[in-house]
């Protein structure tokens, strides 16, 4: 008996049955089976239907000779069904990736409820993904299920039958079924409320509802909208037999209300001669089932009255005077923008004939967010180190709380901001400025960029659609002809900021001035931010913070963050930050999982954690500075280098360990290698190529050679006599052990056998399911050539060490030379390097025989 039963009804959806079906069978929990009922659909589902049964045994059709609509679909996909739980899903929306994973697990959790509700988004026809607004009726409280006496509030929920899921007992005891007609799933989804008594919420979108433009139901001119006044006597009559339930009667009385005023107020659903009929049926509903007791809000009186009463005709008029009052106050906000837009021009050519202020300097972050980044540091540095200079934050009002007590702050677009804009010396940004901006004689512009570049970046994108999108190349070389100076944390970024942004400015290759904080931080800071954050004491804080997808339009997820926390044990928390382009946070967040998706400085965030995990981010070349664990998560490697493109390959030259799926990542951690001495070696690495100039005097350098004119500077630490401060864990001189998971069947991005990657190289065989340490092994670390005989225990010292015979599943060992017979698919460690290298070795497309040390000129000046 499978644990899920997923029935879908089809009837012309034939465009997106496919996609439907895929998102059930490619979950990562597999005990399920797919009932698709062919609703006597007119077009290819059911050769879509029979083409997916012969392809997965999980997939149960089902034909009826003629269509008898949504309600006797699903009740026929009940007959067949045989899970301990049912789910119900439209042909034309989807799971989302990992959803039965969470479900099993959350109803494991509250013990087994009668119903589970779920959270879903709205998809519409562009992309765009919006979550339910009323998700916040979902907040999981403990692993207790309840009544709905405890949380009434789900009665306000979309009455849909999709966002719950129910055991299938339950739904036999109470013979539940679907009526016939429109809007059958309000006799469904009351009446399961009522009826069960264990209810319990998962606080995540498990389903995504595409809103067609054409096709659906509620855009349809129908007079079959009329159903809904049986379907709410169907609800009564259930309420009615059962006097238990009549304190609901209220709250059902106010919620069809609510529904009605809907139907009618959107015109495009009934027909217009139908329209006067439809109010006078929904007013003898109203008194066949009046219940007065349930408060409406002051804002829905009027429509309820009205609705009530059968006022057709004063309803349309406040309709046409609330729709003028819109068009009207929108054509004056226009107007009053325009005059406003001009005015400021205006005040803006005045300012600039003003003469310039020689102890002004203006700030501002990705145009216009909190005091941050390159940009933040360095007007720091200016109020220590050059105090006679006025420092002014441009920032967007909710941001205005992280600009500190000191510093002037002002709104981009408003009379103060042109001004300071028109009037100061020095303009400190890590992107353009506004586009009107006249750069004056006597102003100095300090271009700071924001990271080092791993990615496409300026006119390497004319080739790169996809990322490039509506950028006017011709617009961004008049900004860098603005440009004085362009910092640089490193060879690699200079190289490339002079190449893809060509200009006369001077390059100051002095470091990054954001990480100068990873330099001068303390481990009371540590223990400091930890505490704001939440971080219990004692436990590994991971900092996950992928990047953002040019060619998506919503946030790639590659990674069940709940999962890998399972996987790892209660000692394990994980940061998670969401790329700011995207608006949204990448969780919910819960006890384990922190949204730190607005924390204003991401350099606290590093300071706070333990080990990062991300993608292609820059932020891996700011989080070597601290010299803790960094693991890469490339699941999509192939088509963010499709979409963007990168400078160098990650594989050949990586900070730490790389994963390809998130079974592999979970491996890596499971098995110590994200923190073992092979990492270390690679970190190493990468540290001396990336960080050179990152020794916590980087903003001071900028501010005593821009600002004070001299040449003078502070000379840079070597890396080796730096001291960063340590991770809490690491200050701990231990690392809580993380849980081994057991294999979870095949995932999407990789295998699960240690078979290389694409021209990349494992590091010694299998690492516990085909993780990666990439890059060629280094020889000279301390147990690296002593040899160990015989099968290694688990928490053998000599990890890293040549291995003679076989080795245990998940020995510290793994990852190590390996002497004897190796698995499948495993490669050589230490073996040949053959064929092309990438551009920037020293033998460009001349094969490369033999090992190659990490740091050697064949690896360490690749670009």
């Amino acid at each position: 008996m499978p644990r899920f039963s997923v029935i879908v009804p089809a009837y012309k959806v034939q465009a997106y049955l496919n996609e439907c079906l895929d998102s059930v069978l490619s979950q990562s929990n597999p005990d399920l089976e797919l009932i698709v009922v062919d609703d006597g659909s007119p077009d290819a589902c059911g050769a879509i239907i029979d083409e997916a049964a012969a392809r997965d045994p999980r997939v149960r059709p089902v034909h009826l000779p003629r269509n008898e609509g949504l309600g006797p679909a699903r009740n026929a996909g009940l007959r067949t069904a045989t899970g301990d739980y049912l789910l119900f899903l439209d042909g034309d929306d989807t799971l989302t990736p990992h959803a039965l994973r969470a479900i099993a697990d959350r109803l494991k959790e509250t013990g087994e409820p009668d119903i589970l509700v779920h959270d879903y988004a709205r998809t519409d026809w562009s992309g765009r993904t919006v979550r339910n607004q009323a998700a916040i009726q979902l907040t999981e409280r403990g692993p207790a299920s309840f009544a709905l006496e405890d949380r009434p509030g789900l009665l306000k929920l979309l009455t849909v039958v999709w966002n719950k899921t129910y055991r299938r007992e339950f739904v036999e005891r109470e013979g539940l079924t679907f009526p016939t007609g429109y809007y059958e799933d309000v006799p469904w989804t009351y009446p399961a409320l009522m009826a069960a008594e264990s209810i319990a919420t998962l606080d995540r979108v498990c389903v995504h509802y595409r809103q067609r433009r054409r096709g659906s139901i509620t855009r349809t001119t129908s007079r079959r909208h009329f159903d809904l006044f049986e379907q709410y006597d169907r609800v009564f009559t259930y309420v009615e037999q059962r006097p238990e339930l009549a304190c609901w009667r209220p709250v059902l009385f106010r919620r069809m209300v609510n529904h009605l005023t809907t139907v009618f107020a959107h015109r495009e659903r009934l027909p217009r001669d139908a329209r006067a009929d439809f109010l006078r049926q929904a007013r003898a509903l109203c008194r066949r089932h009046h219940t007065p007791g349930h408060p409406v809000p002051l804002r829905s009186r009027l429509r309820h009255t009205l609705v009530q009463l059968g006022l057709r005709r004063t309803f349309h008029t406040l309709q046409r005077a609330s729709a003028l009052r819109r068009r009207t106050v929108k054509s004056l906000t226009r107007l009053l923008k325009s005059m406003g837009t001009a005015a400021l021009r205006l005040h803006y050519r005045v300012q600039r004939r003003l003469p310039l202020r020689a102890d002004r300097a203006l700030f501002a972050a990705y145009g216009g967010r909190g005091h941050g980044c390159n940009p933040g540091a360095l007007e720091t540095a200016f109020r220590t180190h050059a105090p006679h200079i006025r420092t002014t934050w441009v920032a967007r009002r909710e941001h205005h709380h992280t600009i500190p007590a000191a510093t002037r702050r002002v709104r981009p677009g408003t009379v103060a901001y042109w001004t300071a804009l028109a009037r100061s010396k020095y303009l400190v940004s890590n992107v353009d400025f506004d586009r009107r901006l006249v750069k004056r004689p006597g102003q100095i512009l300090l271009q700071t960029q924001h990271g080092t570049p791993l990615k496409h970046m300026g006119l390497d994108l004319q080739e790169r659609p996809a990322a490039a999108r509506d950028t006017d190349f011709a617009e961004l070389l008049r900004g860098v002809d603005t440009w004085d100076h362009v910092l640089s944390a490193n060879r690699h970024s200079t190289l490339t900021w002079e190449r893809v942004f060509p200009g006369r400015y001077r390059t100051l290759e002095y470091g990054q001035p954001r990480n100068d904080v990873f330099q001068q931080a303390t481990s009371a800071d540590v223990s400091r931010l930890r505490e704001t954050l939440g971080v219990p004491e004692g436990t590994v804080a991971i900092l996950y913070a992928p990047t953002h997808r040019d060619h998506r339009r919503s946030q790639h997820q590659p990674l069940d963050l709940e999962r890998l926390l399972r996987a790892l044990g209660p000692r394990y928390v994980v940061l998670a930050r969401a790329h700011h382009a995207y608006g949204e946070p990448l969780t919910a967040g819960s006890d384990r999982v922190i949204d730190v998706t607005d924390h204003p400085s991401v350099e606290q965030l590093c300071l706070a954690s333990d080990a990062l995990v991300t993608d292609y981010s820059s932020i891996m070349f700011d989080y070597a500075n601290l010299d803790r664990p960094i693991v890469l998560l490339a699941d999509d490697r192939e088509a963010y280098e499709a979409a963007r493109g990168t400078y160098f390959d990650l594989r050949s030259f990586p900070p730490g360990a790389v994963a390809r799926s998130e079974d592999e990542l979970i491996d890596i951690f499971a098995t110590g290698h994200w923190r073992g001495s092979r990492s270390a070696q690679l970190r190493s690495a990468f540290r001396e190529r990336f960080c050179p100039y990152d020794d916590g005097r980087a903003a001071e350098r900028v501010v005593r050679h821009v600002v004070l004119g001299e040449t003078d500077l502070p000379p840079v630490v070597p890396l080796a006599e730096r001291h960063t401060v340590p991770s809490a864990a690491a200050a701990l001189g231990r690392f809580p052990l993380a849980g081994v998971p057991q294999p979870a069947g095949p995932r999407d991005g990789g295998s699960r056998d240690g078979g290389s990657l694409d021209g990349g190289s494992l590091d010694g065989g299998s690492l516990g399911g085909g993780s990666r340490l990439a890059g060629p092994p280094v020889v000279g670390s301390p147990a690296v050539d002593s040899p160990a005989v015989g099968s290694q225990p688990v928490g053998s010292p000599a990890v890293g060490s040549p291995v003679v015979g076989p080795q245990p599943v998940g020995s510290p060992a793994v990852g190590s030379p390996v002497v004897g017979p190796q698995p499948v698919g495993s490669p050589a460690v230490g073996s040949p390097v053959v064929g092309p290298q990438p551009v920037g070795s020293p033998a460009v497309g001349s094969p490369v025989v033999g090992p190659q040390p990490v740091g050697s000129p064949a690896v360490a000046d690749r670009v």
